[in-house]
């Protein structure tokens, strides 16, 4: 049976009525929208082929808990909203998640040990097996005998967003961004970082469109673009592999303007649209530009931009001349000059178009850092070892590329069908549910004064209506 605090909470009255609460309730859930979640794994088979990339060590006379059961409970937690293991202490007598974590006895009525019957799922101690094995555990370890291979749990992120191409694309836009990740404690590769002003990891992310293809954890004391060509060069033999024909441009920022990025997009036929950081002599060769754009200013009163381009190679750290765009801008506080440097040619892109239409389109890429830290708990880093917490930021990751799944297959032509993943979890996944279970059904009766009511039924028929790749785990 369910442990429940037998404590009753008296509230304000309402009239001569008293209203009184216990935690009393059974098997009721917070989580109905885990269903949902459910049926996207089933068309996907993202979380199976996640807990396909671990390596089980444990004697399997005793294990209680599948790789497959910790990695789909531990991941649908963050998706519904559960950052810290210790939530699954409480967690585990939910009958619902455990049906969506593929439990077969989801009431835990069947477990061995008296003091876990009614428990269906995973406590933190169980958990956290998964982020805390070392690299180079085996069946002789004492406790943690679940090792991750990272190489894999990357092929897998960029293999479902294969996956979820109908049709091979002809263009894609691979964005890369770097940011900070706060640190609190003493973890392994800490460093201060000037420019944030605080102790801090420094990932690095690589997206396309919704999709997060790289999430890669890196101390600070680095260049922002370290290890930019590594990953996207396991990226882009995965893509060509896949679709051959399909041209790829990489897009960033300055702090991504480097010779080495560019060049090696020059040897391998990847083009690129960078920002450059401006210097004296970009300035110089941009005076012209500059000038008309500060004399329509002072003619008018308003804001005025001025587009131009030139080649533009430096004195030592480029290795040949490029085609550098500036945006020559003039507003009441002054100067504001910008500069792209880029292998696309003018009859592609001519100078506007390729500074407003196709560089600034990189800024949407910051919202899908945004949504990963601040919803998905991406910066929840607070492990001892750099390894634990690359897993951790890793499991965020696929959290949040189930939740942009549901929304691609299931909130199509619903209100929600451009909602960020929080808003998803808050509208959608967070319904009130009671749960029976009997020996031949599983009966959810979801709160009917919910009032998403209709965009989840919604869901579930797009949902329906599309053919398995896997059956529920």
């Amino acid at each position: 049976m369910t442990e429940c605090n037998g404590e009753q909470l008296e509230f304000h009255g309402l009239g001569r009525r008293a209203v009184v609460a216990r935690f009393d309730g059974g098997a009721i859930s917070t989580d109905g929208g885990a269903l949902l979640l459910r049926e996207v794994e089933a068309r996907t088979g993202l979380l199976a082929a996640v807990a396909e990339q671990f390596t089980d060590h444990r004697d399997p006379e005793l294990i209680e808990h599948t790789v497959g059961e910790l990695v789909s409970q531990r991941i649908l937690g963050l998706a519904l909203g559960y950052a810290d293991l210790n939530d699954h202490d409480r967690l585990r007598v939910d009958p619902l998640l455990a049906v969506a974590a593929g439990k077969d006895d989801p009431t835990g009525r069947d477990r061995r040990r008296e003091q876990d019957r009614g428990k269906a799922l995973a406590g933190s101690s169980t958990l956290n097996r998964l982020e805390l094995t070392p690299a180079d555990a085996d069946s002789a370890a004492r406790y943690k005998k679940i090792v991750a291979d990272q190489a894999g749990l990357d092929r897998v992120l960029v293999e479902h967003f294969i996956q979820s191409h109908d049709t091979p694309p002809e263009t894609l836009w691979l964005d890369l961004d770097a940011t900070d990740d706060p640190l609190h404690g003493h973890q392994e590769g800490r460093f201060f970082h000037g420019y944030y002003g605080n102790y801090c990891y420094l990932p690095l992310y690589i997206t396309c469109g919704e999709h997060v293809l790289c999430a890669r954890l890196r101390r600070s004391n680095i260049d922002a673009a370290a290890g930019s060509v590594e990953a996207l060069t396991r990226i882009v033999v995965q893509l060509r592999a896949a679709w051959p024909q399909v041209r790829l441009i990489i897009r960033a920022d300055s702090g991504f303007c480097r010779d080495d990025i560019m060049a090696w997009c020059e040897a391998e036929g990847v083009d690129f649209v960078l920002g450059l950081a401006k210097n004296d002599r970009l300035k110089e060769l941009s005076l012209h530009w500059r000038i008309e754009a500060q004399q329509a200013f002072l003619d008018t009163g308003e804001a005025n931009r001025v587009f131009g381009e030139f080649q533009y190679r430096t004195r030592d750290s480029w290795s040949r001349a490029r085609r550098v765009v500036v945006k020559a801008e003039h507003l009441a506080k002054g100067a504001n000059p910008r500069y792209v440097v880029t292998s696309l040619s003018a009859e592609e892109a001519d100078a506007r178009p390729l500074y407003e239409d196709l560089y600034c389109a990189r800024g949407d890429m910051e919202n899908r850092i945004k949504e990963q830290q601040l919803e998905l708990f991406a910066d929840r880093t607070s492990t001892q070892t750099m390894r634990a917490n690359q897993l951790r930021l890793t499991l965020s990751t696929v959290a949040y590329t189930l939740l942009v799944a549901l929304r691609r297959l299931g909130l199509q032509n619903t209100e929600l069908e451009r909602a960020t993943p929080g808003t998803i979890r808050m509208r959608l996944l967070k319904v009130g549910a009671q749960v029976r279970v009997s020996v031949r059904r599983v009966v959810v009766a979801l709160s009917d004064a919910f009032p998403a009511q209709d965009v989840f039924i919604q869901a579930m028929r797009n949902l329906a209506a599309m053919p398995a790749r896997a059956g529920p785990a």
